[in-house]
């Protein structure tokens, strides 16, 4: 499958730029949103597409971004923040719920606004959605960030059941430390937008970094079998 049209959220930066960036080089026309105005202007200025300055903790303003957008073929959910580290005591209330509401009320809010349009418009059609290896892993003091991805991979599952048998796919992207304005060190962004477009026109479900293969499957082993959680480690 070849995507003609995508919307992209976080697309100033990170993985969301990078995505806008090989999208446009496939041909495919981009509709970039972002909190940040400047940012999400130059990401457009550099890849030809319309830029639109929003917070996709605003339903509203998520619902009139698909309503702008028009008909697309791919959307990509990846706006996401880090918010304050720590144990989960350790995290104010606003530093709660302000994650939760970008990274996961984002989420619910694109699902919302776009997928009756994908489906009204009965065509193949992707939802790529960027979740995070946190959501998979219980790393230690990751504040309200983890449980956020993990509740973003729990909505992933949830409407990938329940788009089935239709035209309509959704990918979960999780990756590991990328080097993003969130981390100076990780994968290069390019090669991971690439890799996770790529991965939503074959109609992949999940792209999880090899090296922690191993570590998840462990993790879920302990689980239910009543071990605690230990902090995970990749394979080389």
């Amino acid at each position: 499958m070849r995507f003609e049209s995508a919307v992209i959220t976080g697309a100033g930066s990170g993985i969301g730029r990078a995505m806008a960036v090989y999208l446009a080089g496939t041909g495919c026309r981009v509709v970039l949103a972002d909190i940040d105005a400047a940012a999400v202007q130059g990401a457009a200025g550099e890849t030809g597409g319309t830029a639109v300055p929003l917070d996709v903790a605003d339903p509203v303003a998520v619902q009139a971004l698909a309503a702008a957008a028009g008909g697309v073929d791919l959307v990509c959910l990846n706006a996401g923040i880090v918010g304050p580290l720590g144990a989960p005591w350790e995290v104010d209330a606003d530093g709660w719920d302000r994650v939760f509401a970008v990274n996961v009320g984002g989420v619910v809010n694109g699902l919302r606004a776009f997928v009756p349009r994908l489906l009204a418009g009965g065509r193949p059609a992707a939802v790529l959605i960027t979740a995070s290896l946190a959501g998979l892993l219980p790393f230690p003091d990751n504040g309200a960030y983890g449980p956020s991805k993990r509740a973003v991979i729990a909505v992933a599952e949830q409407a990938a059941l329940a788009l089935t048998d239709t035209p309509v796919t959704v990918t979960m992207l999780c990756p590991a430390l990328v080097r993003t304005g969130m981390s100076q060190t990780g994968q290069d962004p390019a090669v991971l937008a690439a890799e996770a477009v790529n991965a939503a026109a074959q109609g992949r479900f999940a792209v999880v970094p090899p090296q922690w293969h191993t570590a998840v499957v462990t993790g879920s082993q302990s689980l239910v079998t009543g071990h605690p959680p230990t902090p995970p480690t990749p394979t080389r």
